[in-house]
């Protein structure tokens, strides 16, 4: 089997994986599939063929027959020996063929029952293929519905409980860790993990002692489009808008939130006016703890770091107004709330430090760092300390 394999693949490297086995019933034909070990170089070209090899009654009929498997599952190698199609097969039959289609999801459950063979019984092969072709995988969440749920149980997570940054939480240990009452299962999307952690969304979760998946692959925000509930726990954005802790929030709690929102209601009013069509609401929150202030998307709307990367690929973002949530027991808003004469400085200065700390990029970043000058020379300076007389 692995002579054959490099015989396929063209290379040296062992595979991970493979299965054979012959299939009857109403669609007979033998399948031979690997699992590589190391992505081709050519893996993100979605309209390459797939490395499998089609015969009719041990006939050589085409290479990269790519009608035998889903785009989601490119990176697999193998032979296809069918008994009932025909010699004459051409690529047009196959697409509209009952029996390829059939031989297409016998195949797809296949992989998939070897892949959770390989993430049960050998979680340092499955952690290796996860790193080659984990993101491929995510593919398949919104590409092949019919198995969207065995797929969802083989992704893999960085997650706050963990100091590294490996991609080893699966959907099913974050459940098993939830705390007494809680019903979501949270997660925030960035560029790199390093960004993800230091997020100001993730304050009150680290306070709270609750998990967070880190989400970092550009696949990660399309394959969220398509899957939002695990075995009945809603997936929930740490950046969206109404945060809502379960039962994690006890009333003093509540009734603090409730009442710093009514004690700076005439600061929200003066930095919403300050900032006008920049942001959509201003609002107190509960969310953070060292910060002044984060943005926050509202229900419906894209995320900020779906809009960065709609931007660099050259397409249209949806329009956004963001929301700007501010931490009333930050030193900052106590500042802000006594020099009502700049006022339009603060609440500038404010939406700056929460577009950075999110991941954006300023609109004018000359205009911030004058701002922040002024307001650094106009700052009272410390008293002296007094010479000493040693």
């Amino acid at each position: 089997y692995r002579a054959f394999y490099k015989h396929l693949s063209h290379g040296d490297d062992e595979p991970l994986a493979w299965t054979h086995n012959r299939v009857e019933g109403r669609t007979e034909y033998t399948q031979l599939l690997y699992l590589p070990s190391r992505a081709p170089f050519d893996l993100w070209d979605r309209q390459r063929r797939s490395g499998v090899r089609l015969y009719v009654r041990r006939v050589f009929i085409m290479e990269d027959a790519e009608q035998l498997l889903p785009a989601w599952l490119r990176f697999v190698r193998g032979v296809i020996d069918s008994a009932d199609l025909p010699l004459n097969v051409s690529r047009e039959i196959l697409q509209e063929s009952r029996d390829v289609r059939a031989i297409r999801e016998g195949c797809t459950k296949r992989v998939l029952s070897l892949l959770e063979e390989m993430a049960g019984a050998r979680a340092d092969d499955y952690a290796k293929f996860w790193s080659e072709f984990g993101q491929v995988v995510k593919e398949g969440i919104g590409e092949d519905q019919a198995n969207r749920e065995r797929i969802a149980r083989l992704l893999r997570f960085a997650s706050t409980v963990s100091e590294d940054d490996a991609q080893s939480t699966s959907l099913a240990d974050y459940v098993g860790r939830m705390k007494e009452g809680q019903k979501r299962i949270w997660y925030i999307t960035a560029d790199t993990p390093a960004a993800a952690r230091s997020s100001p969304h993730l304050e009150v979760f680290r306070k709270k002692g609750v998990e967070v998946l880190l989400l970092t692959d550009r696949v990660d925000e399309w394959m969220l489009s398509f899957f939002d509930q695990y075995e009945g726990h809603e997936l929930a954005s740490v950046a969206r808008g109404g945060l809502d802790l379960d039962a994690l929030e006890d009333e003093a709690e509540k009734a603090a939130s409730k009442q710093a929102a009514e004690e700076f209601a005439g600061l929200l009013a003066s930095i919403r006016e300050a900032l006008g069509d920049a942001v959509k609401e201003v609002r107190v929150t509960n969310r953070l703890t060292d910060s002044a202030a984060c943005l926050v998307s509202d229900e419906g709307e894209i995320s900020g770091h779906l809009e960065r990367l709609l931007k660099q690929a050259g397409q249209k973002a949806p329009p956004r107004k963001p929301i700007l949530e501010i931490n009333p027991q930050h030193p900052l808003l106590a500042r802000a709330r006594a020099d009502t004469e700049r006022i339009a400085d603060w609440s500038r200065l404010l939406l700056d430090q929460a577009v950075l700390a999110e991941g954006g990029q300023l609109d004018d970043p000359v205009a911030f760092v004058r701002r922040m000058n002024a307001m650094l020379v106009a700052a009272p300076q410390a008293p002296e300390a007094p010479a000493s007389t040693a």
